[in-house]
């Protein structure tokens, strides 16, 4: 794809993809506009960069489509002053957009390889306020509360093991539910025991690898 060519998919994919599912803010646009999508998928799949679909990674896991990343994006409501955790780095892509707009992010992810890719990328972008751990998020890794928390995988039963990790004030983005329909949902912290929780807009991405499954009852 020409530099032409890629300047055209990235305009449609903000006008005909995200602004149509109401991602109107001018900071998430801007950024979505001029961070480089391209430069963070595979090679062999570079041509659906700025397509409305799900792109194949490594592992079974995939990215998400370009709106429901811009969607994540203007729900946080990111501010620069915000630490951030996000649960499963990926291909690296909305991590990077998760520094842009923040002042530090925790990456976490199980696999070695995307945490190392992602390192490489975003420092290639000049992108170095971000952390990289290979771990398992949800089985002991803790290292703090976060005002924004972003978890790229959905859960089959919500569980309240990410409510905890945010500061008070905080915000979290959470996927719930079985295939073919899952609940997109925004936790906010208001005290020491006591959240907020909305829900927003219905999607379907892959399970977070080891999130709990709801119980089956047998007769």
């Amino acid at each position: 794809m020409n530099a032409m060519n890629t300047k055209l998919a990235r305009y449609n994919m903000i006008e005909q993809q995200i602004r149509p599912w109401d991602v109107l803010d001018t900071g998430v646009l801007d950024l979505l506009a001029h961070l480089p999508r391209e430069d963070f998928v595979p090679e062999r799949y570079r041509a659906l960069a700025f397509t409305d679909t799900s792109i194949p990674l490594a592992h079974n896991q995939s990215m998400m489509p370009p709106k429901l990343e811009a969607r994540l994006l203007q729900t946080l409501e990111i501010s620069d002053t915000d630490r951030i955790l996000e649960i499963g780095t990926g291909s690296g892509f909305l991590t990077a957009c998760l520094a842009k707009l923040g002042l530090h992010v925790d990456t976490v992810d199980l696999f070695e390889d995307f945490t190392v890719a992602a390192k490489e990328n975003l420092l290639a972008h000049d992108i170095n306020n971000v952390t990289y751990h290979t771990a398992d998020a949800g089985n002991g890794w803790n290292q703090g509360e976060f005002d924004i928390i972003a978890v790229t995988g959905s859960l089959p039963v919500e569980h309240r093991g990410f409510h905890e990790r945010l500061a008070i004030g905080g915000k979290l983005f959470l996927i719930v539910g079985k295939p073919p329909i899952m609940t997109v949902r925004l936790i906010t912290r208001v005290s020491q025991s006591g959240w907020y929780e909305t829900n927003l807009f219905e999607t379907s991405v892959p399970a977070l690898i080891g999130a709990p499954k709801p119980e089956t009852f047998s007769f």
